[in-house]
């Protein structure tokens, strides 16, 4: 049996201890984000990331495992389990070899293999391939004529049917050719329409198949479904019908030629469609893996971005026929008051609307409008930069503008979540919420639409939907975990993402919020229906209380190291008062003066437990959000006509993908840095270099007007 410790500790380059303990907390019921920052210790400080590649090949390890044993007991039940097929099925890698060894033994639909067995022919086929017989073929094959044979040669031609499928079900043969097809392949592509589309570049094109880059794969997969390209994978037959033939050819008598044939219809027609469909929906796999990771790196970044706090937003969801939807949010989140505004075509309406949105401003102190990226935003932000100037004019008042993705506004505005929370307003007003809260709060709004809507993927609806799902999901509980939520203000939403906290029990928390009013400290947790110990054990210090007497209360610190943490305090003369005061800043020279190690044995934890203290309680309720760049605030709008090459502007990196990364520099349409441009050195993926949210700098190369196309250049900037 395959030692899975031994085998995640070498894939994941990590010590067996920690791989044996991070099982043992898995199997306990601990989830990802809590053994990441509470278990430290015991998995040697693994983080969320490790943790979830560790999460899912455990997971793959162990129906491997079970796919043996059932394979085992499926060949034991007919009979032909032997020592070497059981060792043969222990020594497999992978779920793909299992099959391959089991293929043999499935039950088969009637195949021309499994006819001519019916008619008997299973001993001729053995004398064939035994290839050691003195007298004729012709002569041997006579023996099986009957009412169901009535030729030597309809003999012979059945045995090679069973001959072939059993060739074509020899797991090492398949083994040695799947691998030949992949290093030595190429994938081919073909138009199979004269119109123009986005495969082009396809329409006459090979590839080597080890070779094909992720999201090269799922272009031409989505290609081939919609009947633009016809695909296949060329290979070097000879090569393969050779080695088949040195491995089952033992001498050159009169079978010979028999044999020769039987090996070139068995690869044709049994083996090559097969291990082409095999390594097609490997290849798949892997653009899919890719395109999930993507669209997980990039959703990770959009969630992380700092949020914009303490000021009055005006979101303004852009529209044309039916008008902008405006909401005034204040600095807490909540609506103040809502207007539609018909400042665009057909209407024109640009005087009026201008008093509308100054009314607001004015009466409400807007600080900043939030603007939504959609239809009619391009004539929406030329209106909000003169409205910015007329303000300043009028009242001395500054006043700025920010373009925000709205992917996702109209879906959280039709759904139930946004019907509960604005039972109130029209649907399409929701959307203008959202779009200035997003601002406010990237990661509370976002969490409340799926996370597929956001728009930052690449690929995403080519690629396994549950799967997508189950890694996008993990993404938000890792972001929502990490930053922390107020128990006091957070979305029922907000609070399902929160470790050991299910969408049931996040709406038992705002029902006890909403009958007993504000929780008071964190203990008060164990009150709510069905939250039990385990419960809490897992979502306490992810939850914080900013009202709470114990300054601990509004920490990531786990009320479990409570004790610990007021032991350091002591030690180096602190007070609760100084934490709350912020009075800690000499802490780190205080620490070091007094010796670390014996810190941590007064203080009964780990080393990594006892920092995480430290740096909690010299920033009570910090968010590790804030440390990041925030988005650039506009007052004046550029046009795509305005830009020349060799312009050097600064943007925000909107999304990035396996080929580059797109950038919004403030003309409507974002420009693509290649991934050839993004560095002076050699860059393996764009990540290395750029992520959603980033402030870059970055020069102007191409503007193609009629295309909408703009080409950037981070590189010599």
């Amino acid at each position: 049996m395959t030692d899975i410790v031994k085998v995640l500790s070498k894939e994941l380059n990590i010590k067996e201890w920690q791989v044996k303990n991070t099982i043992d907390l898995i199997d306990a019921g601990n989830t990802i984000p809590f053994i990441a920052r509470y278990r430290k210790e015991a998995t040697g400080e693994l983080d969320d990331t490790v943790l979830r590649n560790f999460y899912e090949r455990l997971n793959y390890l162990r129906n491997l495992e079970s796919k043996k044993d059932e394979v085992k007991r499926l060949i034991t039940e007919l009979g032909k389990l032997t020592d070497e097929i059981a060792l043969n099925i222990d020594n497999a890698q992978s779920i793909t070899e299992v099959d391959d060894i089991y293929r043999p033994f499935r039950p088969k639909k009637r195949t021309r293999a499994t006819i001519a067995k019916e008619k008997g022919l299973e001993p001729l086929s053995n004398f064939i391939i035994a290839q050691d017989f003195t007298s004729s073929l012709l002569k041997e094959a006579e023996k099986y004529i009957n009412d169901n044979v009535k030729l030597a040669e309809d003999a012979i031609s059945g045995a090679l049917d069973i001959i072939a499928e059993n060739i074509s079900d020899n797991a090492d043969f398949r083994k040695k050719i799947r691998q030949f097809t992949f290093n030595e392949g190429l994938i081919v592509t073909k138009k199979t329409k004269d119109e123009i589309s986005p495969y082009e570049m396809y329409y006459d094109y090979k590839e080597k198949v080890s070779r094909m880059a992720p999201h090269r794969i799922l272009a031409v997969n989505r290609g081939e479904k919609e009947e633009f390209l016809s695909v296949k994978i060329e290979i070097d037959t000879n090569k393969i019908l050779n080695y088949l033939e040195e491995k089952i050819i033992k001498r050159q008598g009169e079978e010979t030629p028999y044999i020769q044939n039987c090996i070139k219809d068995s690869y044709s027609r049994l083996i090559s469609p097969s291990i082409e469909r095999e390594i097609r929906n490997e290849l798949t796999d892997k653009g899919e893996e890719q395109a999930i990771l993507v669209f997980a790196k990039n959703l990770k970044s959009l969630l992380m971005q700092p949020p914009i706090k303490g000021k009055v937003v005006l979101g303004y969801d852009p529209g044309f026929r039916t008008g902008s939807k405006i909401a005034v949010i204040d600095e807490t989140g909540k609506l103040l008051d809502t207007a539609t505004v018909y400042a665009t075509q057909p209407q024109n309406d640009v005087e009026g609307s201008k008093k509308i949105l100054k009314d607001l401003i004015y009466k409400y102190d807007v600080d900043i409008i939030s603007l939504g990226n959609g239809t009619a935003s391009r004539e929406s932000e030329l209106l909000i930069a003169e409205l910015i100037k007329e303000v300043y004019e009028e009242k001395g008042k500054k006043l700025y503008y920010v373009i925000v993705s709205e992917a996702g506004a109209s879906v959280y505005s039709a759904s139930e979540l946004g019907a509960k929370e604005f039972p109130d307003i029209n649907v399409s007003l929701r959307g203008a919420v959202s779009i200035g809260r997003r601002l406010q709060d990237p990661l509370a709004e976002l969490v409340k639409i799926d996370p597929k809507s956001i728009g930052v993927g690449q690929y995403q609806h080519d690629v396994a939907q549950k799967r997508l799902d189950e890694s996008l999901k993990g993404v938000v509980e890792d972001c929502v975990n990490s930053v922390g939520v107020d128990l006091n203000t957070a979305s029922a939403q907000l609070l399902s993402y929160i470790s050991g906290i299910n969408s049931g029990i996040a709406k038992n928390i705002v029902e006890y919020r909403e009958e007993n009013g504000k929780f008071k400290g964190r203990n008060e947790l164990k009150k709510v229906k069905r939250l039990g110990d385990k419960a809490f054990e897992q979502c306490a210090g992810f939850l914080r209380i900013p009202e709470s007497k114990n300054v601990l209360d509004n920490t990531q610190v786990h009320p479990e190291s409570y004790e610990a943490a007021k032991v350091v305090l002591k030690k180096l003369d602190y007070t609760m008062e100084d934490v709350k005061d912020r009075k800690l800043s000499d802490i780190d020279g205080k620490v070091e003066k007094y010796d670390i190690k014996k810190l941590v044995e007064e203080a009964n934890v780990g080393e990594p437990t006892l920092r995480d203290i430290i740096n909690e309680l010299k920033k009570p309720g910090r968010d590790p959000r804030e440390e990041l760049p925030k988005p650039i605030l506009m007052s004046e709008v550029m046009e795509m006509s305005n830009l020349k090459p060799g312009m050097v502007l600064k943007g925000t990196v909107r999304n990035v993908a396996d080929f580059g990364a797109f950038v919004d520099i403030g003309v409507h349409q974002d420009g693509l840095v290649h991934i050839s441009e993004l560095s002076n050195k050699f860059v393996k993926h764009p990540f290395e270099v750029v992520k959603v949210g980033d402030i870059v700098t970055v020069k102007v190369l191409d503007v193609d007007m009629q295309r909408k196309r703009i080409s950037l250049s981070m590189k010599d900037v």
